[in-house]
């Protein structure tokens, strides 16, 4: 069985002050549930809040500390390194989304904008899908 992987969530949002204005200005406006603006920053970060939720902060701890991942890292779409944008575009995913990478390895899709939407903001929820997924898969990865 090969070492935890790292987990990399990856935001429907950018980082700049624009990009937080945008992103506020679309989820206040978006009137479709089922498909929030960013699944990934609702689980992270709650409603409108740019400080992680205490839910959040806990489950990603739990995450590492019980060497279901090596880390966690979390970056917008602004943020992203070369590799990363072109394993995406190369993909044809779609932000938000959440990969994996093992050392060694080259990055892999774990969770998509579609599934992270089913979780409806719930840091457990994610982190117990999160652990099936790469338990069932942690060598493949």
């Amino acid at each position: 069985m090969s070492a935890a992987p790292t987990l990399y969530i990856l935001y429907n949002a950018d980082a700049s002050v624009m990009g937080k204005l945008s992103y506020g200005y679309k989820k206040l406006t978006n009137k479709d549930k089922d498909k929030p603006t960013c699944a990934a920053c609702d689980i992270t970060h709650g409603d409108l809040s740019l400080d992680e939720t205490p839910q959040w902060k806990a489950a990603k701890k739990d995450l590492v500390e019980s060497g279901a991942v090596k880390d966690v890292k979390q970056f917008h779409r602004d943020e992203l390194d070369q590799e990363t944008k072109e394993f995406v575009q190369s993909q044809g995913l779609h932000f938000p989304m959440v990969l994996a990478q093992n050392e060694g390895s080259g990055l892999r899709s774990v969770m998509s904008s579609e599934e992270l939407a089913t979780f409806k903001g719930d840091p457990q929820t994610f982190v117990t899908k999160i652990r099936e997924q790469l338990g069932g898969n942690q060598s493949a990865l």
